[in-house]
């Protein structure tokens, strides 16, 4: 297959549409003024200009970890002009999370919010790398500043006086475009190195599945730091030449508002986010909205119908995929609506089949199996996990890559999401890696042994997570607030264990491998404390 990728890099196609599209706007950040592909281009030639005089070179990591806001895509612009890689940072992370994520793509650079400072000083003698942090938004005072030991900290800003002067760097298709980070289950999280081409044909599976045009308004309201904010929605609208307004955060309370309010044609939602949703009292002339089409993963039909009847949408689609293997699957545009149906193999680009987990073997139409996937076209995957070649070589297995999510395939050819085959925990739409859950839970004094496993929550299809502790000989039971306050400051929220138990064994292989399907199996017991019947609250911060 013969195919032009030469514009299959961002920065390019930014400087292609800002000639193409000159004045037409594009991108508002909340109820901001909407800003041009013009505006975008020079904006992002400002900071590659700017990061390549703070000594920024072609294939350097940046961590970013910032919310949702205009600068977020200027500094992920910027620094793909350069040939420079955002290395995308969930903003939740703290403590060993973020001191694994920093020392594997030993960035110097940090671009942060004010609020992270702190967060960044507590682990400063464990990230050597680092040296530079940039502060976007209001800067701390010096009475306000942490006492960095070594690490220098300034404002934003001062990249924002850099040269508009267009760039002459040459960037390809092949070469790395972003790190993105997702959970592991026997080791720490893996940092997926994703090439540029890889992150084109993320837009561009939406744009085709969604079929999004330059009439489209898309409401992007997940988070930049994972593939489903900047690459499917965001990137998406660029190539389509849809207009987009990025939203902070998602909330829950305010939705519908905002669709009508933007006139929103298209966004997104994910898992628990629909239960928020529909939670929310019901507003007069909510089915009064512009919304052609939502892209709901996953759903069951109850909650399309409830959407369907509620707010007056047509049409619902839904996709597979991965950070490691793009989108491999999606439904036609004309395809009827089916809850849980991901839609047919992309086949210009992917080979998917379903497969016997222990044999890799190809199972019959209508078999339950794994989902295995493979790129027809170099780049479209990534490159592997940063720094952890076992791991890369783990997930793929004769010649294919294991997503460790089951499926069947029906005699039409279309893929349906069952369940996760692998040991993830999936909460408030993160994945969560019970290995660093059980790692900083070891570090609480009298603790043996942890085994961190799922629990099905009654909301979206989710989890929550149930941390099984053995204690060392001759140790009283601690009380579990304070394990709690234990873990708050030294993981994300979303990672924190709603259910703790004290059990006398975990169960093990002969091999002394940990078995958690038992633990799943068993699920909670009369001796499980919740910490929601017990009053104890874990904000976002």
């Amino acid at each position: 297959m013969a195919l032009d990728k030469s514009d299959w890099v961002i920065s390019k196609l930014i400087k292609k549409f800002a000639i193409e599209r000159g004045d037409k706007p594009f991108i508002q950040f909340e109820d901001g003024e909407p800003l041009s592909y013009v505006d975008v281009d020079r904006m992002t030639n400002r900071l590659g200009n700017a990061f390549a005089d703070v000594g920024v070179g072609f294939g350097d990591n940046v961590a970013m970890m910032l919310h949702n806001r205009l600068e977020y895509l200027w500094t992920w612009f910027g620094l793909n002009r350069l040939g420079a890689v955002p290395v995308a940072i969930n903003t939740a992370l703290k403590g060993t999370f973020l001191t694994h994520v920093l020392t594997n793509v030993r960035s110097r650079i940090a671009v942060v919010e004010p609020e992270f400072l702190p967060w960044l000083e507590d682990i400063e003698d464990t990230v050597p790398d680092l040296e530079v942090i940039y502060v976007v938004g209001d800067m701390p005072g010096a009475d306000e500043l942490p006492a960095f030991k070594r690490c220098t900290v300034h404002p934003f800003d001062d990249l924002m006086h850099a040269s508009d002067a267009e760039m002459d760097v040459e960037v390809s298709y092949r070469d790395i475009g972003m790190v993105m980070f997702t959970s592991g289950t026997t080791g720490p999280s893996k940092g997926v190195l994703m090439p540029h081409g890889h992150l084109f044909l993320f837009a561009r599976s939406m744009e085709v599945h969604l079929a999004l045009t330059d009439e489209d308004r898309y409401y992007v309201c997940m988070p930049l730091f994972h593939a489903q904010g900047s690459l499917m929605q965001l990137y998406g609208s660029l190539l389509a030449g849809a207009y987009v307004v990025l939203m902070k955060q998602f909330r829950a309370t305010s939705w519908i508002d905002d669709v009508k309010k933007y006139r929103a044609t298209v966004t997104n939602t994910l898992g628990v986010m629909n239960d928020f949703v529909l939670k929310q009292p019901v507003k007069e002339g909510e089915r009064e909205n512009d919304l052609r089409i939502l892209c709901a993963v996953p759903v069951v039909e109850e909650t399309l119908a409830a959407f369907r009847e509620r707010f007056g949408i047509p049409k619902f689609n839904e996709l597979f995929g991965m950070t490691e293997c793009n989108l491999p699957v999606g439904r036609p545009i004309d395809a009827p609506d089916e809850a849980g149906c991901s839609g047919k193999v992309w086949d210009e680009y992917f080979e998917v089949i379903i497969a016997d987990p222990d044999t890799d073997e190809e199972v019959p139409v209508g078999t339950v199996g794994e989902i295995l996937v493979r790129p027809k076209e170099p780049f479209c995957f990534m490159q592997g996990y940063n720094g952890m070649p076992e791991r890369t070589v783990e997930t793929w297995r004769n010649f294919w890559f294991h997503t460790g999510d089951a499926g069947r395939m029906d005699e039409r050819g279309y893929i349906w999401y069952i369940d996760r085959i692998k040991d993830t925990i999936r909460r408030r739409g993160e994945n969560i890696s019970s290995y660093e859950v059980e790692a900083v839970l070891l570090e609480y004094p009298g603790i043996a042994e942890v085994a961190a496993v799922a629990v099905r929550a009654d909301e979206g299809g989710e989890d929550e997570v149930l941390a099984c502790m053995v204690l060392a000989e001759g140790v009283d039971a601690p009380n579990p607030t304070a394990i709690l306050d234990f873990c708050v400051p030294r993981m994300p929220y979303f990672a924190v264990p709603r259910y703790l138990e004290y059990v006398d064994e975990i169960p093990k292989t002969p091999s002394s491998k940990i078995q958690k399907n038992k633990l799943r199996d068993r699920g909670l017991s009369n001796t499980t404390w919740d910490r929601d019947a017990a009053g104890y609250k874990v904000s976002r911060g």
